[in-house]
């Protein structure tokens, strides 16, 4: 079993050396432009470019809650797109958090950490745009990649 810790920085750029798994959250409908994504575009075009080809292609692949997309951004670095949210936040009828969604990825992620020998670096997904609370989502992360004797670098910005 690893630990999770919790830091002041950018997850966008992560801390130590060798090969590191940025994850995030995103919706089941293809937009990308807010919260931690914009930051992830600031760094480069890959991980949007991607999820959109991917949304815009669903029909031939798994795209939906739940599903993962791995993208190579550099020598040694990973972003990971989980689909962890029905849709976005319209006022206040309900949250698009899907937790159970964002479990699912969250065991595809620590399998794909444990393949590439990688930590995994992340702000508190699902907590921003999609409306989700750190209190149900952390045990998540410690049941999934944590449990898994991943390391878990939790980015609080600001």
């Amino acid at each position: 079993m690893s630990e999770t810790t919790c830091v002041r920085g950018d997850a966008t750029t992560p801390l130590g050396k060798g090969v590191k798994l940025i994850v995030h959250c995103c919706n089941d409908l293809g937009g990308w432009g807010k919260g931690f994504v914009l930051a992830l575009s600031r760094r480069g075009p890959e991980p949007e470019a991607a999820y959109r080809r991917r949304h815009r292609e669903r029909a031939g692949n798994d795209f939906g809650l739940g599903a993962v997309q791995f993208v190579r951004t550099g020598p040694y670095t990973w972003v990971a797109n989980p689909v962890g949210q029905r849709g976005i936040r319209t006022g206040y009828k309900s949250v698009p958090v899907r937790y159970e969604a964002i479990d699912a990825g969250l065991e595809k992620i620590a399998a794909r950490a444990a393949e590439l020998g990688a930590p995994v670096h992340m702000p508190r997904i699902g907590c921003g745009p999609a409306g989700g609370t750190w209190s149900r989502i952390e045990p998540l992360v410690a049941a999934r990649p944590a449990d898994r004797g991943i390391a878990v670098t939790v980015y609080d910005h600001g």
